[in-house]
């Protein structure tokens, strides 16, 4: 079911990859007819549509009460940016949660928002092990609407260079062939392409939990 009554969209993220896709690609969207950022550090990209507003992700004094509001997250950081795993969490979970539980209070209509290929719970790996729990905990928050991306590795170009990221591109991109059948969730895919895809499934109502990985997200 769509809806297309002007909304209002809110990004967590913004200033990332995959935010700044977001941005860019809700300011050109009909649809959306103001886009609030929260955050510490506020979007190069400026329009009479674009609300900055300074805040730590604790508390969100200046976004919008009400209203036709769909919720875009992308928050996410490296345990090497962040300086610790403690620090690390505070991003990749603790932000996002309280982005979460606020997007419930003011009744948001869909929460969409970027978790990792593999996430899980009980995963040795610490960054999927946070993505899971992350996860796990979103699904209590009583959002209306709850979409989960699981994207694999992402490809484009960054404000902060990541070595390891750029050596998987290199890497992955030639043998994506390869991955076939059920391994085709594991295909690098562009950043445009998660966005375009977030912006789209943000138009349903599921009225629940709904988890998409990369080759879907191609798809869309």
């Amino acid at each position: 079911m769509t809806n297309n009554t002007k909304k209002t969209a809110v990004i967590a993220g913004a200033t990332g990859l995959i935010g700044g896709h977001l941005l860019q690609q809700l300011l050109n969207n009909p649809l959306y007819d103001k886009i609030y950022v929260p955050g510490r550090k506020a979007p190069k990209l400026t329009d009479s549509k674009i609300v900055f507003d300074f805040c730590d992700f604790s508390e969100f004094k200046n976004l919008p009460k009400n209203g036709n509001i769909d919720l875009f997250c992308s928050l996410g950081t490296t345990i090497k940016k962040a300086g610790s795993q403690d620090q690390f969490r505070e991003v990749d979970f603790d932000a996002v949660v309280n982005f979460a539980r606020w997007g419930e209070s003011v009744s948001c209509n869909h929460f969409v928002v970027v978790s990792s290929i593999g996430a899980n719970p009980k995963s040795r790996n610490f960054y999927l092990r946070t993505k899971g729990q992350m996860e796990q905990v979103l699904k209590t928050v009583g959002l209306n609407n709850l979409t989960i991306v699981r994207p694999s590795l992402l490809m484009g170009r960054r404000e902060d260079f990541r070595f390891g990221e750029k050596l998987g591109e290199w890497l992955m991109k030639p043998l994506d062939f390869l991955l076939i059948g059920k391994a085709k969730k594991y295909r690098p895919i562009e950043a445009a392409q998660v966005a375009k895809g977030m912006i789209k499934l943000a138009q349903n109502k599921i009225g629940d939990t709904f988890v998409v990985e990369g080759e879907v997200l191609k798809q869309l």
